[in-house]
């Protein structure tokens, strides 16, 4: 700091928290300070109106090292136009891939030698368990610059399914995928289930720890594990959120020995968007980007505006990546390192559901851990009562969705337009447990919105 500078801070004097919050009960004219302005997150977090540095004294290295990369899915069926997609995704400033397969036929080495020669970083998000398919893309990656990451995750799958991938040991098979595979990460946990299904941040923390703890108590992880997560709408809880999944990694990770640290793909949330007036989708995903790239994630693949109902498209995929384009090279927000460190309000956030998550994750894991309470329904329960909370705030106008429980467009018709079913799909099969369910919290209404279109057409 210049002299100058410093000779103009001397002109005011310093402030104390305690003078602060004397100014404050006195323009309150007698109202109680904390009943009046502190107020309760859903998690139990007490927020309060200001943070002061004569309070604070912990600070956090949550840091990821590197700057977000910008990331576009893409759904492999076709191959030739994946690949079409893929080159012209990089050409518009992408700067990794997610491809989507479900399909194990697919010609991985194909689909490799069809991408650029420079450095990436791919991540294949695969629905199916099969080691032969880890083979092939590992010999296809030999001597390309790629970092790879590979969504294995029978764990995850287990949450959303309900049972394993197959009738052989899953970690087994996984256990081997690893030791074989040289030139991609077989390690995975795909925590967006759980706060896509209701489940309240502290939860969605606790939950991912417990989920990789299955592997660290089974496996030697011995390359970066790719978690991803689902960012939601709470602009600063989120940012510390995901600042608070790497510190708390590391601290658990550090128990097994484990040093080989996570790698983060952050996607916005599908439970707050909408069918009707889809176009404010955009600002969702917006603010939930700039929680995930503020907080800290390696990469952010965004979620386009129509992704409920329309299928994959040029307009949708361009306006998603568009906006992440707009942050980077417009907004600067890949300019500064962890941007949010040192901000007092984010640096309690931090902690206090850190602290929380951890001791949720110590509970449950010494009741068995994630599969164990799985199976006797407790995990279920209790995003169910988180996820029942937030709707009751939904229904009763407390939380907002614009145009759809407030200021809803009535002549916005959708009926016509839908290429995909945005509703909760039910399969009725034998689980070995109740899986969890993604819900977006506007479907009863839009259900009801749907069915008018409909009469009003008979």
């Amino acid at each position: 700091m210049s002299t100058t500078s410093n000779r103009l801070f001397e002109e005011f004097d310093a402030v104390s928290s305690k003078q602060w919050k004397q100014q404050i009960q006195y323009e309150l004219k007698g109202a109680d300070f904390n009943e009046t302005l502190v107020w309760e997150s859903p998690e139990g977090i007490k927020v309060k109106p200001f943070y002061h540095a004569d309070e604070h004294r912990d600070f956090f290295d949550a840091s990821a090292s590197e700057p977000f990369s910008i990331c576009q899915e893409i759904f492999v069926f076709d191959l030739e136009k994946s690949i079409r997609r893929a080159n012209d995704s990089l050409n518009r400033g992408a700067e990794s891939l997610r491809f989507v397969i479900s399909d194990e036929k697919i010609d991985v080495a194909q689909l490799i030698a069809g991408l650029p020669s420079e450095k990436l970083t791919l991540y294949f998000d695969l629905r199916f368990l099969s080691i032969d398919f880890v083979a092939k893309l590992d010999n296809a990656l030999e001597g390309r610059n790629f970092d790879v990451f590979a969504s294995i995750d029978p764990v995850g799958h287990l949450v959303a399914d309900g049972n394993w991938f197959g009738k052989t040991d899953d970690y087994e098979t996984l256990k081997k995928m690893s030791s074989e595979a040289k030139n991609v990460s077989v390690f995975s946990v795909d925590a967006r289930i759980y706060q896509n299904a209701g489940a309240n941040i502290v939860q969605q923390l606790a939950y991912a720890l417990l989920h990789a703890t299955e592997y660290f108590n089974r496996i030697a992880i011995d390359k970066p594990m790719l978690l991803q997560v689902s960012v939601g709408p709470n602009y600063f809880f989120e940012i510390a959120k995901l600042r608070a999944l790497r510190i708390l990694f590391r601290l658990v990770a550090g128990e097994f020995g484990i040093t080989s640290g996570i790698h983060i793909l952050a996607t916005p949330t599908k439970r707050n968007k909408t069918l009707y007036d889809y176009n404010v989708n955009m600002l969702r995903t917006t603010t939930e980007c700039m929680s995930a790239i503020l907080g800290g994630a390696d990469s952010v693949c965004n979620l386009p505006y129509d992704a409920l109902y329309h299928k994959s498209n040029e307009f949708g995929e361009r306006i998603s990546r568009n906006q992440l384009l707009i942050m980077k090279h417009e907004s600067y927000l890949d300019k500064v390192a962890n941007a949010s460190d040192g901000a007092y309000y984010i640096e309690n956030l931090t902690g206090q559901l850190a602290q929380q998550a951890l001791a949720l994750f110590k509970e449950i894991e010494a009741q068995g851990g994630l599969v164990a309470k799985l199976k006797d329904g407790t995990i279920q329960r209790k995003i169910k009562e988180s996820a029942e909370k937030e709707q009751a705030l939904f229904d009763s106008g407390n939380e907002i969705l614009i145009g759809t429980n407030k200021h809803p467009n009535k002549n916005d018709r959708m009926s016509d337009d839908l290429e995909l079913y945005p509703f909760v799909k039910q399969k009725p099969r034998k689980t070995l447990f109740t899986p969890l369910v993604e819900k977006r919290l506007g479907e009863k209404l839009e259900q009801q919105r749907l069915e008018s279109e409909k009469n009003a057409n008979l």
